[in-house]
């Protein structure tokens, strides 16, 4: 398994249920190398814009995703997870794309705070 990849595994969901559906492996987490994962959807309508990532047909890393839908990375649908519970990977993401929701993941748990513009908040203005 490496960063990046899309791989199957059960996740719960809001009725505590557990489903078995694709996520993106976003990074090893110390100190006993589980997985942050995020869940993959093919509910569009569920989008966070401007967090959430559309993966979709035509986009360069779609095909190597192993997604058989246009779908939604849902950086607000995180799960750590040991590597057991990960049933394999099924494809794999771009690395710009992988970057860039790691990126997106920091700048919101920082509170809005872009670590390439300090003062800068990407947060809209309430004026």
């Amino acid at each position: 398994m490496n960063e990046g990849d899309v791989v199957l595994t059960a996740l719960p969901q809001v009725d505590g249920r557990l489903k078995n559906r694709p996520a993106a492996a976003l990074r090893k987490m110390p100190p006993f190398d589980d997985w942050l994962v995020c869940g993959i959807t093919t509910q569009q309508h569920h989008e966070a814009e401007g967090f959430d990532d559309p993966i979709r047909p035509g986009h360069d890393d779609y095909a190597a995703s192993g997604l058989k839908a246009p779908s939604l990375i849902r950086l607000g649908f995180l799960a750590v997870l040991p590597e057991s519970r990960l049933l394999g990977a099924i494809g794999t993401l771009a690395p710009e794309r992988h970057r860039r929701l790691l990126d997106r993941l920091c700048e919101h748990l920082s509170g809005g705070q872009r670590q390439d513009q300090p003062g800068k908040s990407s947060q809209p203005s309430t004026e």
